[in-house]
């Protein structure tokens, strides 16, 4: 069934401990903020004619997410793509089919939504982040929602990239890891939500 406004609204907090890991990056993705580069929509669509060839008829829904799927926001330069599947628990279903397409298994969280996270197996100008779902994932809605208000909503697309630039050169100072990074660009990413959940009337 749709998740409801209740799942969609509640904020994700990392917790590690429930996170299972399977493997580790073979190369670490950089923290670095780049301008908009016109060529992400088309190396979306290059992964997600790969996931098709891989999965086929397993898939609900191939979304571009994150930074790079909205024109004119500065991004790391990473792929983001949302992958909806009739059953991300069946992993015996795809795990070796995303893998031989060049997606490496990382790590399951079983109690966010039936997460599973993959990248991309060898080193490239770019990397690209996989992240299964069940069927009507609360998070790939949130997702789908922040994504499609940024791309509507000039002073929000700034307000995040000045956010964002700011994060990466603080995670820079100190060190931080990619979550560290993260968190620093919560409480906007937050603030940002409830607008366009506002927008949507889920705040009424």
């Amino acid at each position: 069934m749709p998740a409801t406004v209740a799942q969609i609204l509640a904020p994700y907090e990392y917790k590690p401990e429930l996170v299972e890991r399977v493997a580790s990056r073979t190369v670490e993705p950089s923290i670095t903020i780049l301008e908009p580069n016109p060529e992400w929509p088309q190396r979306f669509e290059e992964v997600k004619e790969r996931i098709q060839k891989a999965l086929g008829a397993l898939i609900l829904d191939i979304a571009h997410a994150g930074s790079t799927s909205v024109p004119g926001l500065p991004a790391k330069d990473i792929i983001d793509v949302d992958l909806s599947l009739k059953d991300a628990m069946d992993e015996a279903s795809y795990v070796r089919p995303l893998e031989e397409a060049g997606f490496r298994f990382l790590l399951r969280e079983p109690r966010w939504h039936q997460h599973r996270f993959f990248v991309e197996n060898w080193p490239k100008a770019y990397h690209v982040n996989v992240h299964v779902w069940g069927p009507d994932s609360p998070e790939a809605a949130r997702h789908r929602i922040f994504r499609d208000w940024l791309r509507k909503t000039p002073a929000d697309l700034e307000l995040y990239a000045k956010v964002k630039r700011e994060a990466a050169k603080q995670a820079a100072v100190a060190g931080d890891s990619m979550m560290d990074y993260t968190q620093r660009k919560e409480e906007t990413i937050r603030e940002i939500l409830e607008r366009a959940f506002g927008d949507l009337g889920y705040n009424e």
